[in-house]
């Protein structure tokens, strides 16, 4: 953890966090937040005047990010809107707070906290998750605002000064690498893709790109998304219902849908036909019970993780330099949020001059009749000169800035009225 003084800790900050380190698929599915959650959730932690909270829940990690002191609360607000168990929970839940939950939130959009690292698809994710909350919330966090941006920074400093995402090894490009390395006469296969969202959307990305003119055809719930994405990629798409029609003749099924239970199982896939399933939803929406069709192989996340190790080994390398950014980055940003806590002393410092040059020009005025323009900006030169002299010592010596401002009142206010009101 990177060492500031205490005042100015970012006290409200907190992240509560279940991740791949500590939880299989199967109980990351348990605890993944649907977009229809969002309006419930932000109502309960408003009505409980709660803070700002927001939710990033992927494939490989869920987690809350709040800049409330009562993180177990809005937990717990969590628990409640996706139905689950708040001990349960916290048995999977890292916790970090103040710094070290900022500094986390930069890695994570890094890619560095990544099953897979260098996944930049991550920073996209929270872009969109903390969009989705503001729209719900009606309103920006100044903090959380900041924060965003400085990991949307970090993010494209990385990229653009390492090779730490080289050799690119998202789950989506993890599934084609797969199926380039697992497949014989690619060409010949048949694949169907199962949902386009986000990582089916990249899935077939890269499936067009690695593949030469690939016989891919695509399905979705939603019809009109399914034309999109065709008429993007210049791809056929079938209608969801035709769907099981459709696996009869599928060699390579891969699964990216958003359900909350499995919707593919063993009844799917009757006549034997050999069929590679890749499955990339979170939680599971393929039922391991199709591996009992002997000729059915299916893959799931965790193990696609597993196939790009030599990639990872290469991308480790670069760690450090990635790391070099995020502690430069975050000393800018504690450096912003000093500043905005002391701000209001500043303010007021500087404010306190400038009624003294008020009266001082006024006197002058009284005596003299005119005032120079000259005078008026050296003036203020000299107000700005001082207030910045005073804004860096406090600053620098946050634990001495009470202290300061009061003394300054004091000199600069309350010295001169109390001569004031002894004279009259």
């Amino acid at each position: 953890m990177l060492q500031y003084s205490n005042i100015h800790q970012t006290s409200n900050f907190a992240v509560l966090s279940i991740s791949y380190e500590k939880a299989d698929v199967e109980t990351r599915g348990k605890f993944a937040f649907f977009d229809e959650n969002i309006k419930n959730f932000v109502t309960r932690i408003h009505d409980e005047n709660l803070g700002d909270a927001f939710v990033v829940s992927t494939c490989n990690r869920t987690e809350i990010y709040t800049t409330t002191p009562n993180y177990l609360l809005v937990a717990e607000e969590y628990c409640k809107t996706i139905g689950v168990n708040l001990m349960d929970f916290l048995q999977y839940a890292n916790i970090l707070t103040k710094e070290e939950a900022l500094a986390h939130l930069f890695r994570v959009a890094a890619g560095l906290e990544s099953q897979i690292i260098g996944d930049f698809e991550i920073i996209g994710q929270i872009k969109k998750a903390y969009s989705r909350f503001r729209k719900e919330r009606q309103n920006s966090n100044p903090y959380l605002e900041r924060a965003i941006n400085a990991a949307i920074q970090i993010s494209k400093r990385i990229k653009n000064e390492t090779g730490i995402s080289n050799g690119a090894a998202s789950v989506s490009y993890a599934a084609v690498h797969y199926i380039l390395n697992n497949q014989k006469r690619l060409t010949e296969k048949n694949i169907l893709l199962l949902g386009v969202g986000e990582i089916g959307q990249n899935t077939v990305e890269n499936l067009v790109k690695h593949v030469y003119q690939p016989k891919i055809k695509i399905a979705n719930r939603t019809q009109e998304t399914a034309e999109k994405i065709s008429e993007k990629y210049h791809i056929p798409q079938i209608d969801y219902a035709e769907f099981d029609q459709e696996l009869k003749q599928t060699d390579i099924l891969i699964v990216a849908t958003g359900a909350r239970h499995p919707i593919v199982n063993k009844s799917h896939f009757p006549n034997g036909k050999e069929t590679l399933v890749i499955d990339l939803s979170i939680p599971n929406n393929v039922n391991k019970d199709v591996t009992e069709n002997k000729n059915v192989t299916l893959i799931d996340v965790d193990e696609l993780s597993k196939q790009i190790q030599e990639t990872i080994q290469q991308r480790e390398k670069e760690i450090p330099k990635a790391e070099k950014i995020i502690k430069e980055l975050m000393k800018d940003f504690l450096e912003w949020e000093k500043k905005r806590k002391l701000a209001p002393n500043i303010h007021h410092f500087k404010a306190v001059l400038k009624n003294m040059e008020r009266n001082e020009m006024h006197n002058f005025y009284k005596k003299n009749k005119y005032i120079n323009i000259t005078d008026m900006e050296l003036s203020d030169k000299m107000i700005q000169k001082i207030t910045n002299r005073f804004a860096k010592y406090i600053i620098d010596n946050p634990l001495k800035a009470e202290e300061i401002s009061k003394l300054m009142h004091e000199i600069l206010v309350e010295q001169p009225n109390n001569e004031f009101n002894e004279k009259h």
